[in-house]
C-alpha cells in the first residue's frame, strides 16, 4: 500500500544559507488499493500500476525492435459525421473530450499521428484493462494453431480443478466467445458484483468479504452456472480468467512467460510489458496487462496483417486470424439476444474481440475507462487510444471514439489523401 509522503518541516535556516524549496507534492500521495480506481486517481494510477499492485514482467525477448516509420499528418480536422445522438464534430474535438492519455493512427504500417498528453510519454506503461483479454485470446490462438488447444474440448479437460464448479460442461469455445452459462455480474459500480469480488480475492482492492484473499484460481472454482452453456453472449471477465488458466495448464507455465514466448517476443516490442498479479503470482488475465502505446500498436498490427508482425514474423496463425474475422450468424444472433444493450446492433463478440458493425471490416479490443485498439484490415488502418475516463463505462466517450477512427479510416483511404 502506498502511504502519503510525510509533511516536511524544518526550522528557519540561518540568513546566510539558501532556503531549500519545499518538496513537490507526490502525485501518489494517498493512493492505495482502496482508491486507485477512483475517478480523481485513475490518470495517475493507470500509468503507475506497479506502485500500487504486485506485478511481474512479460519479457520482450532479445529480438529486433520493429521500426515504426512515420509520415506525420494533421488529422484533427477530419469530420466525424453526425448521428441521431450527436452533432458532427472533428476528430480533435473527440480526442480532447475523452480524457485521452495517448493515441496513434497507422495506415499501411506507417504512423500518421502519435500524441501524448499530461505525464504520458512514449515509454510509459499504461494499464490496458480488458484490452488484456484480446492478448490472452491471441495466446489461445497460438496454442490452437500448434494443435495444443482444441476450442471444442471441455474446459475441465484442461483444468480439472473446475469440475465441481459451474464451468463443468463448458467448452473453451464458450469462454472464448463469452457464451457460458455462468452467473457473473460485470456491474462495475456495484461493490458486491462478481467482477468486484474478483478484485477483492486477488488483492486489487482491500477485501471486505468474509473469506478475502483466496486468489484467482480458487475464486474461479466458486462460480456457479445459471443457465446452459452455449447460449447467449454475456460479457463476463471471468471467462478470460478461465481461458488464461487453460492456457497455463496446456503450456505448463505462467502466462507471464507463456505470453512472452509466443507473443510479446515476436511482435518487435520495444519494452517488456507487465502484468498485475494476485498474491500467488497468478496474472490478472482479464485486465491486468500494462504496456506502451507503441508496443500496443505493434500488437494490433498483427491483426491487420494476416497475423504477421512489423518484423515480418508470423505471430498468430493465419487460420486463427481468419477464424477471428469470420463471425457466423450464430455468433451474431447470440450477441443480439444477450442481456442488456451493447449499443452495437448487428455486432458480435468473438475470440475476445468486439465487432461493432455488421457492414464494416473494423473490430476492436476494448477496456474500461477508455482503452481501445481499432483494427480495420480492409482499410489497412490501425488506431490505438489509451485514456483515463472517470467512469468505467461511458457511451458518450466510447462511441464517438469508434466513429472518429471510422472517419479517419475513410479519410486516409480517400482519393484526396493519396
Amino acid at each position: 500500500m502506498i502511504e502519503p509522503s510525510p509533511e516536511q518541516t524544518a526550522a528557519t535556516p540561518p540568513a546566510d544559507q539558501p532556503v531549500t524549496p519545499s518538496a513537490p507534492v507526490d502525485p501518489a500521495a494517498g493512493i492505495d488499493r482502496d482508491n486507485w480506481q477512483d475517478p480523481d486517481n485513475v490518470r495517475w494510477s493507470f500509468q503507475n500500476v506497479a506502485r500500487v499492485l504486485p506485478t511481474t514482467p512479460i519479457a520482450r525477448g532479445t529480438g529486433p525492435v520493429a521500426e515504426l516509420p512515420a509520415a506525420p499528418q494533421d488529422l484533427g480536422e477530419v469530420e466525424v459525421p453526425a448521428t441521431e445522438y450527436t452533432e458532427a464534430r472533428s476528430v480533435r474535438s473527440v480526442i480532447e473530450s475523452t480524457d485521452t492519455d495517448a493515441w496513434m493512427l497507422m495506415h499501411n504500417g506507417t504512423v500518421l499521428t502519435e500524441e501524448y498528453f499530461g505525464e504520458m510519454t512514449a515509454s510509459t506503461e499504461h494499464l490496458l484493462m480488458s484490452v488484456s483479454k484480446s492478448l490472452v485470446g491471441t495466446v489461445a490462438g497460438v496454442l490452437a494453431g500448434s494443435g495444443d488447444l482444441d476450442p471444442n474440448r471441455l474446459v475441465t479437460d484442461y483444468v480439472p480443478e473446475l469440475a465441481e464448479s459451474g464451468y463443468a460442461g463448458a467448452t473453451v469455445r464458450h469462454v472464448l466467445d463469452m457464451r457460458s452459462g455462468i452467473r457473473f455480474s460485470e456491474d462495475y459500480l456495484d461493490p458486491k458484483s462478481e467482477v468486484r469480488q474478483i478484485e477483492e480475492s486477488i488483492g486489487w482492492s482491500e477485501a471486505k468479504r468474509e473469506n478475502p484473499g483466496i486468489g484467482m484460481y480458487e475464486f474461479l472454482t466458486t462460480l456457479e452456472a445459471k443457465s446452459e452453456h452455449g447460449g447467449v453472449f454475456e460479457y463476463r471477465s471471468c471467462e478470460t480468467d478461465v481461458l488464461g488458466w487453460v492456457c497455463e495448464k496446456i503450456a505448463g507455465e505462467r502466462m507471464q512467460s507463456l505470453m512472452s514466448r509466443v507473443l510479446w517476443s515476436r511482435i518487435g516490442a520495444e519494452q517488456d510489458a507487465i502484468i498485475a498479479t494476485d498474491q500467488y503470482g497468478v496474472g490478472m488475465f482479464d485486465g491486468g496487462i500494462n504496456t506502451t502505446l507503441r508496443d500496443l500498436a505493434r500488437f494490433g498490427y498483427v491483426y491487420t496483417n494476416r497475423g504477421q508482425s512489423l518484423t515480418g514474423q508470423q505471430v498468430a496463425p493465419t487460420t486463427w486470424i481468419g477464424d477471428t474475422l469470420t463471425t457466423s450468424e450464430d455468433v451474431r444472433q447470440a450477441f443480439a439476444d444477450g442481456p442488456g444493450d451493447n449499443r452495437m446492433p448487428g455486432g458480435a463478440y468473438h475470440n475476445q474481440f468486439w465487432f461493432p458493425f455488421p457492414d464494416s471490416h473494423a473490430f476492436l479490443a476494448l477496456g474500461i475507462h477508455g482503452q481501445m485498439i481499432y483494427m480495420n484490415p480492409g482499410a489497412n488502418v490501425l488506431g490505438v487510444k489509451l485514456s483515463s475516463w472517470g467512469l468505467p463505462q461511458d457511451a458518450t466517450k466510447l462511441f464517438p471514439t469508434i466513429r472518429a477512427f471510422e472517419a479517419l479510416a475513410k479519410a486516409v483511404n480517400s482519393p484526396a489523401a493519396e
